[in-house]
């Protein structure tokens, strides 16, 4: 796989643009919370802990949107639902924990911004555009849409993050007035994730045939690749006579297909597991830790 991939080049596989853009965007990051903080708040740089999870959160980024990883996932569907695995369930999470809270305050206190922010980021209303556009854009239609032009692709993938990044402050609230759920009802509302995003992947498994063309037909399928690899190295292996992901999976088309539905809820699974178990055992801990102590009197006579 790793010297078949080889063939689309350097520039497909490891996005060297994109990795000079995070670079910039770290460099921003490390600038406004370090040197140039002064001129914008009076607070002190974040801690190692926060900002390890910004530098990770980007890290991931370019894992999943700049190494070949995402190359792979115009060729084949797994790579593609793990991809967007990562990219919706965990990369936000670790934004969204590594930005500093006036950073925040000064995206929330912005006079056109402020309210559309905190309409969008009501529970109800976030967990229903996240698991909504999530599941319209893997319908075959929309699907195979999005991938007939680079802005179109970016701009849908790009809103159904912008509604992650909404659905998780629910969860990690990176500012009080956002901090509507108590831990038990975070808890439920992280199964209510898991229950609306349960259609679009069964309706991926159990497909009796598969079902988007950019994965099976070799015209949509080239036209997918254009997303990442050069115009000029497209029309170079035009000899090649590529048919479709088939020469890059040893699965076949409806095997690769259901394979990626499997793969993106059991990554789910995983990832909604391990934060119900943490906010579980911080509520537990924290009920503990209020527990009334018992009377003085009532000590001494033990």
């Amino acid at each position: 796989m790793w010297l078949e991939l080889q063939i689309f080049g350097f520039r497909a596989m490891w996005s060297p643009y994109y990795f000079l853009f995070l670079l910039l965007v770290a460099g921003i990051y490390f600038y406004l919370t370090g040197p140039g903080r002064h001129r914008f708040t009076k607070e002190g740089r974040p801690s190692g802990k926060q900002q390890a999870m910004f530098y990770t959160g980007l890290l991931v980024l370019y894992l999943i949107k700049g190494s070949p990883i995402d190359l792979l996932a115009h060729i084949v569907f797994t790579a593609h639902m793990t991809q967007m695995a990562l990219y919706y369930l965990l990369f936000p999470i670790l934004i969204i924990k590594g930005i500093p809270k006036w950073m925040w305050k000064k995206l929330f206190n912005l006079p056109v911004v402020r309210p559309v922010l905190l309409l969008l980021t009501k529970p109800l209303i976030a967990i229903l555009l996240f698991n909504g556009l999530f599941s319209l854009y893997h319908l075959p239609s929309v699907f195979d849409y999005a991938k007939t032009g680079e802005f179109v692709h970016a701009g849908i993938t790009i809103v159904i993050l912008i509604t992650a990044f909404l659905m998780w402050m629910s969860v990690f609230p990176p500012l009080e007035e956002l901090d509507r759920l108590s831990e038990i009802m975070k808890i439920g509302y992280i199964f209510a994730n898991g229950v609306l995003i349960t259609p679009a992947c069964a309706l991926i498994i159990f497909a009796e045939a598969p079902m988007y063309a950019t994965f099976t037909e070799g015209g949509p399928w080239v036209q997918a690749l254009s997303l990442c690899v050069p115009q000029d190295v497209l029309n170079g292996m035009a000899g090649l006579r590529m048919s479709g992901p088939e020469l890059f999976s040893p699965l076949s088309l409806l095997d690769d297909q259901q394979t990626a539905g499997i793969i993106m809820k059991v990554a789910q699974e995983i990832i909604f597991g391990t934060i119900i178990a943490k906010i579980f055992f911080t509520w537990f801990n924290k009920e503990r830790d209020i527990i009334d102590p018992l009377p003085a009197n009532v000590q001494q006579d033990s």
